[in-house]
């Protein structure tokens, strides 16, 4: 009731308005995340008019970050005339948060990963982690974002990977199983545009060791094969989602190009890749929340047997399995409906029924593989949500796929955070 007074206050008094000014900038409520850093990032500053769509702007952009479960501001008239004082009062999310990811494989063991990050460094925002993962082999990353390093607009990212799983290889209608390792060195830039757009861009260092295990072989498939490459890489986000604790309205686009070239073998050709992930949320009443993604995503290297969409439990269709396929292009949906089942003061019990669809078209073929019944998967199922309201990204995940479309299969996935 009181933030509808002050809005319907700033409105009446829209006219003469810019002879209105902020006297101040106060933050309340936080512990661990830093006064100044919520000014650094705020628009609102001492001495600048005072507006409304600002402070709802900053409002937004407090939401969105992890160090904060929920904010809101206040304003009072300051001692001296036409100036006021604005409260940004913050309820702080706990941001040490482990992870964790437990799936099978397709010999029907079990593979994880587990993780820890911190979301909150030093009070800046910045994240800081890594991961071990068991997936047959041993895996493990570290990565570091501070997307306002240097200013609200500018900021960096540092990630190293050392990633180690069984890959199928597909080629003359017949498998093979490879020991796939990649180690990556990638430094992106962060600049945020403004509120709803934002960029990042950098490049990536990585080696690929392949290594033949069994299954089928052809004399034009190395059994081995140790590359070094160099991959550019540039995003670009529009986001205009509002967040109201578990709750997600509003439409999401991001574009990820990269260019790949080869920095010691000639004779494997350099390629593009580029997806888009476009997402939509809409609220149904106090409760309801559909999610909805769909991918786009295209390769140059149409003739490789690695390529590099996968067809996964953990990225994009739940059920189907632990990379049971690969494609050089990708079509790929995704839709759920969530609803609260139960809440009472920090927790949430949310159910969701979701569709995960999706189709490939096959290394050396062509964009009517996407109508090929062979490529097409489809798989409706159910799943629960536990969520902790102020823990960052605390959501325990369970999901259960099964397959409608031929050769299907079903199972379960978990995980920590929405699917997506």
């Amino acid at each position: 009731m009181t933030r509808i007074l002050i809005l319907l206050f700033f409105s009446f008094c829209t006219v003469g308005f810019s002879q209105n000014k902020v006297a101040d900038l106060k933050v309340q409520g936080n512990k661990k995340l830093k006064s100044t850093f919520v000014k650094k990032i705020s628009n609102i500053k001492p001495g600048v008019v005072l507006d409304s769509t600002v402070i709802e702007e900053d409002i937004r952009l407090l939401k969105r970050l992890p160090s904060i479960a929920h904010a809101y501001y206040q304003v009072f008239p300051a001692e001296e005339p036409n100036k006021f004082n604005v409260f940004y009062n913050i309820e702080e999310n706990f941001t040490i948060i482990p992870s964790a990811n437990v799936y099978t494989t397709n010999d029907d063991e079990f593979a994880y990963r587990l993780g820890l990050y911190e979301f909150n460094l030093f009070g800046q925002n910045i994240t800081f982690g890594g991961f071990y993962q068991k997936d047959i082999y041993d895996s493990y990353a570290i990565n570091l974002r501070a997307p306002y390093l240097f200013s609200r607009q500018l900021g960096l990212a540092v990630n190293f990977q050392n990633l180690t799983t069984q890959e199928p290889v597909f080629f003359d209608n017949t498998t093979a199983d490879y020991r796939y390792n990649n180690e990556s060195l990638e430094v992106l830039g962060l600049y945020q545009i403004n509120f709803t757009n934002r960029v990042e861009a950098g490049v990536n260092f990585f080696t690929e060791d392949y290594e033949y295990k069994s299954g089928a072989t052809n004399p034009n498939v190395p059994q081995a094969l140790i590359v070094k490459k160099m991959l550019y890489k540039l995003i670009y986000e529009y986001n205009n989602l509002n967040y109201d604790y578990q709750y997600i309205e509003g439409f999401r686009s991001i574009f990820n190009f990269q260019y790949v070239h080869s920095r010691d073998n000639a004779q494997l050709p350099d390629f593009l890749i580029g997806w888009n992930d476009f997402q939509y949320f809409k609220r149904f009443g106090k409760r309801g929340n559909w999610a909805n993604r769909l991918r786009l995503g295209v390769a140059t290297n149409n003739d490789t047997p690695f390529a590099p969409f996968a067809v996964d439990n953990n990225l994009n269709i739940r059920g189907v399995g632990n990379i049971i396929d690969r494609g050089t292009a990708a079509i790929v949906i995704n839709t759920e409906y969530r609803h609260t089942l139960y809440e009472k003061g920090w927790f949430s019990l949310q159910g969701n029924a979701f569709v995960d669809a999706g189709s490939w078209r096959n290394p050396g073929g062509d964009f009517g593989d996407f109508a090929d019944s062979q490529n097409l998967r489809v798989y409706p199922g159910l799943g629960l949500r536990f969520i902790h309201k102020k823990i960052f990204n605390a959501i325990f995940r369970i999901d259960y796929g099964i397959g409608v479309t031929q050769n299907s299969t079903q199972g379960l996935v978990f995980g920590i955070g929405q699917y997506f």
